[in-house]
């Protein structure tokens, strides 16, 4: 069984998403948003730090999955998204769990079925998927998807005797 810590990060709003898999089976355990308000980034930052810690310690995830940074058109955002990317990733490894990452295309290849799906179709099938009586904001569900993106990995991985999928032994794994 894991528990897995799904996070969708952003400066402004940051959102998370737990589920727990077990033999191939995806349970909802808990989903929302980090609002981080118009403080100074670095205190956004220590927001993710603080609440994701929290987060961590209540539920006691032992895998985070999280979303790589793509190449937005604003080199500003880009970087704000990796700093707070970062600061979410920090307080994983602190915590000692493991950390995988996923593109956002590979996310919704896993989920929806094609990495072009958009929001809405993101939000249908985590709804779908986890038998979820509403829809989740657009961050929780996309931080939900991204949690069940590695379930499914996980699983499929499993399947093929590991190995298969060129995943290194390291604390960080990219895929």
């Amino acid at each position: 069984m894991a528990l897995i810590l799904g996070i969708d990060p952003g400066s402004r709003i940051t959102g998370y998403g737990i589920v727990r898999e077990q033999g191939g089976q995806c349970e909802y355990v808990t989903s929302g948003c980090i609002r981080l308000g118009g403080g100074s980034f670095p205190e956004r930052l220590k927001q993710i730090f603080e609440n994701l810690t929290e987060l961590i310690a209540r539920y006691q995830p032992t895998v985070l999955s999280i979303e790589q940074v793509f190449l937005a058109r604003n080199p500003d955002s880009a970087l704000k998204l990796g700093q707070a990317r970062g600061a979410a990733i920090v307080a994983a490894v602190h915590a000692g769990l493991e950390v995988h990452e996923y593109t956002a295309r590979q996310v919704k290849q896993s989920v929806v079925g094609t990495g072009a799906a958009d929001k809405t179709q993101v939000q249908h099938m985590v709804t779908q998927l986890l038998g979820l009586s509403g829809t989740p904001q657009a961050d929780a569900a996309d931080a939900l998807a991204i949690a069940l993106c590695h379930a499914h990995s996980s699983a499929l991985q499993a399947q093929l005797g590991g190995g298969l999928l060129g995943l290194r032994s390291g604390r960080v794994r990219r895929r």
